[in-house]
């Protein structure tokens, strides 16, 4: 509330109103208390953090809330509270409720699964939930990145161990959150993500990487969130202790804060402290005076949790450093600015004293029930399966039995973000008993029972502890004909590494009736960190679930029983350090030989069409795959059999020398000899030669020229995820993939220009014309060298070389007759035509419009894109074609505009990119 010049409004004239603002507090309890009423009334207290000891179900919050609310406005607060709310997921959520509140993955689970978009619908279901019981901020997203894996308390809390990848998930959590109607708060600045631990359990943990280190990796995701529009950021109460820094409380440090947060960051959101009744704060410094230090420092609002007597303190020592002018009211005016400008993005009396509640959530529900499953069955990853056990069905016979062996740990944390860290410290934290999923032990107690639901037979369950293989360990493993052992966290809980390498051996030696020796097969699975065991090659079968709520075991059972393909991936650079040769076989790869190989390619390429799945392949032959260009780099290979000449697999790739890029085109198997490690040898014997080309500066999955894949085919759900988790394995990142698409517009003989696009284009101060030929090129060139795409510059030197069949529409500015943009138009009589199957696939006289090139500097550019290819149509039509394709399309950004024009959708891939340093370490590795 402030008037438009910029000065305050009248009523923050009183300073307790003002600094009641800048204080988060929590209480204990799930009703209002006399001390949470006064902090309100008294205190002009504006924001109240929640935790799952406030909270019983969505209906009770939803009461409490509106309670707090009704108290500050009848108290005279000019705005409503901030209620804020930690909901991670996974095992990390302070309001839990089994018929209203849906479970989700935790943030490394969504990574996980591959897909970004999947992580927006779950931040964005998640904040509607909270929406609806009153919530308007939430705490997070989790923007660290586990620099240090290992016996780091964050766990699957992160995305994961890729600054890239934590950036990318972060920014669609947020926006997730965002759309919703939630503000957001990134969380923990300026990393836990690599913390050691010195001293006692009270001590602070120090970062000890430098302010250089951070910022290459783990400030990445804080600064793409910042740029993103992130709306507050926790500060941590963390050490730092390295050259150029020395700090005791980071969120105490203007060094921290106003330094590194708001000048080199460049954030001006709101900035949240840790919360100040840590251990340690209060025995060096005080409350009361941190409280001042975290305002000097650029705090706009100080978290104090619950302790009653420590809030006052705080409040008191805040009043008392302004009257003494260590702060002045020029600085609590500009946090008072920020909190208020915040509060007026998420909330209004309107909104706050007429939450959805239970109703809202009861239509939700389906829908989010169905995106909850949707993203756990998406998340379970197998890592590995050397022996081929799963599923399970295909090993054990109904009348055998299965032993399960399950760690006693303690229930799922509900963390409030007060104990976002310090909770987690100590080797055996003090969990909160009203946790989110209950105990573990139940948990597992209910997964044991879906065992042998699903199995329709006897399924044997135990717990371990820290005292080892038992002898009743030992007689069960002996009875049973297969195991199955859990582990959770077993990095930071050391007995559960040592209990299931020892089951392993045991099961690696046991004894037939007869004397012979055999190994019983064991699964394990880790139900939170991914890293136990995903190294360790002697683990022969790996499962991870990264939570273990009863939702993500539910998808285990299906896992394990073959009713649920495993499509997950080790998020980071897990996953791309596994070596690229884990295939059990290795076949002898071959350089293609046009002359003894086309026939050969040809028969491979019909027997996938039979095989009826491959509708990209549809009129596609071995020459669709050679550029036969000066420009281009080629290098082809085949797995074949020597004797009959047969293929088995083909491998297509090129090294574009104007861009830089290495391109795999294509990955050809022989439907009947698949998962025999063929096309991991293709793969391989590809990606050595090209990283021998001088120039490489990045790697495709997928080509535009040829082309016969843009990327990953995604037409068939389930052949995507098993192709998406196969690239994956094999160290491309996925998660950072780019929709594309093939479209096509038919029949050109009775289509109309939509409804003022006509109209747009003539109103437009721009000139459009035609050209053939070479003669040209040289101002052609010029401006298409602005694209840094794989395979443009190609495509319109073909075109230059190819009238009159194909030719070049350029707009360009009247003035001056600088080109603002360009495409490529061609019939089915040019040499462009050869590489672009879909143009036969249409099976009419058709032409094609290819890659248009917006200059940078264009303002319109959706308008100009749209000029261009309404005048390709017409010239393709012009020609007497009657369809027009139109190739390598953005699916992120510009089909709705294409759909508009009247194109349908033929084709449909994901295009994955990586830098070539990633593929040179991880082959030196």
């Amino acid at each position: 509330m402030a008037p438009k010049d910029g000065t305050m409004h009248p009523i923050w004239d009183n300073i307790d109103r003002q600094m009641g603002q800048l204080f988060m507090m929590g209480f204990d309890g799930t009703t209002v208390d006399q001390q949470i009423r006064s902090l309100i009334e008294d205190y002009h207290v504006g924001n109240i953090l929640l935790n799952a000891k406030n909270l019983k179900s969505a209906e009770e919050t939803t009461k409490l809330i509106l309670e707090l609310q009704t108290i500050a406005r009848d108290a005279g607060h000019p705005v409503p509270l901030m209620i804020a709310l930690d909901q991670e997921n996974g095992g990390v959520n302070s309001l839990f409720d089994e018929i209203y509140i849906r479970q989700f993955p935790s943030a490394m689970g969504i990574a996980a699964t591959g897909s970004k978009q999947l992580a927006r619908e779950v931040a964005s279901a998640t904040a509607q939930e909270l929406k609806a019981v009153g919530v308007n901020w939430i705490m997070g997203p989790v923007l660290d990145v586990l620099t240090n894996v290992r016996n780091q308390p964050l766990g699957v809390r992160t995305s994961g161990d890729d600054p890239q990848e934590v950036s990318q998930y972060g920014v669609e959590v947020m926006k997730g959150y965002q759309e919703a109607g939630l503000v957001t708060c990134g969380k923990h600045f300026p990393s836990y993500g690599n913390l050691e631990f010195i001293g006692s359990e009270a001590d602070v943990p120090v970062i000890k990487e430098s302010l250089e280190q951070l910022s290459l990796s783990a400030l990445v995701p804080f600064r793409n969130a910042i740029s993103n529009g992130l709306d507050a950021m926790m500060v941590g109460g963390v050490a730092m202790s390295s050259a150029g820094v020395n700090v005791m409380h980071a969120c105490l440090s203007e060094q921290v804060v106003d330094g590194l947060l708001r000048k080199d960051l460049k954030f001006g959101g709101v900035v949240v402290s840790e919360c100040l009744e840590m251990e340690a704060l209060t025995h060096n410094i005080g409350v009361g005076g941190g409280t001042v230090m975290a305002m000097k420092a650029g705090c706009d609002l100080i978290l104090l949790c619950r302790s009653y007597p420590i809030q006052l303190e705080a409040l008191n020592g805040l009043k008392l450093g302004v009257e003494n002018g260590m702060i002045s009211r020029t600085r609590i005016h500009q946090s008072l600015k920020r909190v208020l400008a915040m509060k007026s993005r998420c909330t209004s009396w309107e909104q706050a004293l007429g939450p959805g509640g239970t109703n809202t959530l009861s239509m939700m529900q389906p829908s989010h029930t169905s995106l909850s499953t949707r993203a756990y069955d998406s998340s379970i990853t197998l890592v590995r399966d050397t022996q081929t056990l799963l599923p399970l069905t295909q090993i054990l016979e109904p009348d055998e039995e299965l032993l399960l062996l399950t760690p006693l740990v303690k229930p799922l944390p509900a963390s409030a973000v007060s104990r976002s860290i310090l909770d987690n410290m100590a080797t055996s934290p003090d969990w909160d008993k009203s946790s989110t999923a209950g105990s573990g032990e139940n948990v597992f107690r209910e997964f044991g029972r879906s065992l042998a639901r699903q199995r329709s037979g006897r399924v044997l369950h135990t717990s371990y502890t820290s005292t080892g293989v038992r002898p009743i360990h030992e007689s069960l493993i002996d009875r049973v004909s297969a195991v199955v052992v859990v582990t959770a966290d077993s990095n930071r809980n050391l007995y559960q590494h040592g209990f299931t390498k020892h089951v392993s051996m045991i099961c690696k030696s046991q004894y037939s009736q007869t004397g012979e020796r055999y190994e019983k097969p064991v699964v394990v699975v880790s139900v939170s960190s991914p890293y136990d065991f995903a190294t360790d090659p002697a683990i022969g079968t790996y499962i991870c679930t990264y939570d273990f709520t009863e939702t993500a075991l539910q998808a285990l059972v299906k896992v394990l029983f073959g009713d649920l393909s495993p499509t997950g991936a080790l998020p980071g650079t897990i996953s791309r350090s596994q070596k690229l040769n884990q295939s059990r076989q290795h076949w002898l790869v071959e350089s293609w030989n046009e002359e003894r190989d086309a026939e050969a390619l040809d028969a491979l390429l019909d027997a996938l069409r039979e095989n009826g799945s491959h509708g990209e392949l549809a009129s596609v032959s071995s020459s669709s795959f050679l550029l036969r260009s000066d420009d281009v780099e080629e290098a082809h290979f085949v797995v074949r059999n020597s004797t009959t000449h047969a293929l088995y697999g083909f491998c297509s790739s090129y090294f574009f020398r104007s861009t830089g890029t290495a391109v795999i085109g294509s990955i050809i198997v022989e439907p009947t000899r698949r998962k025999l490690s063929i096309g991991h040898s293709l793969h391989n014997r590809a990606i050595q030669t090209l990283l021998h080309r001088t120039g490489v500066r990045r790697f495709q999955l997928g080509s535009r020229l040829p082309s016969v894949y843009l990327g990953i085919p995604t037409a068939n759900p389930v052949e995507r995820k098993r192709l998406r988790q196969w690239f994956a394995q094999l160290g491309w990142n996925t998660a950072l993939s780019r929709p594309v698409c093939t479209v096509m517009l038919r029949p050109l003989s009775t289509w109309v220009a939509p409804e003022g696009l006509t109209k747009s284009l003539q109103t437009a101060e721009i000139d459009y014309d035609l050209v053939y030929g070479w003669e040209y090129a040289d101002s052609i060139i010029d401006h298409v060298k602005t694209s840094s795409r794989q395979g443009v510059m190609e495509i319109y030197k073909l075109a230059l070389n190819g009238a009159p069949h194909s030719g070049i529409i350029r707009a360009k500015r009247p003035d001056d007759g600088a080109i603002l943009g360009s495409v490529v138009i061609y019939n089915n009589q040019s040499v462009i035509a050869e590489y672009v199957p879909a143009l036969k696939e249409a099976n009419v006289v058709g032409g094609g419009v290819s890659s248009p090139v917006i200059s940078p500097s264009v303002g319109e550019y959706a308008t100009l894109m749209q000029g261009l290819i309404l005048l390709g149509i017409r010239q393709v039509r012009k020609s007497g074609a009657d369809a027009v394709i139109l190739d390598c399309v953005d699916g992120d950004g510009n089909f709705d505009s294409l759909s508009a024009m009247g194109f349908s959708v033929l084709h449909t891939f994901e295009e994955v990119t990586c830098d070539a340093t990633t593929w040179k370490m991880m082959q030196a590795a």
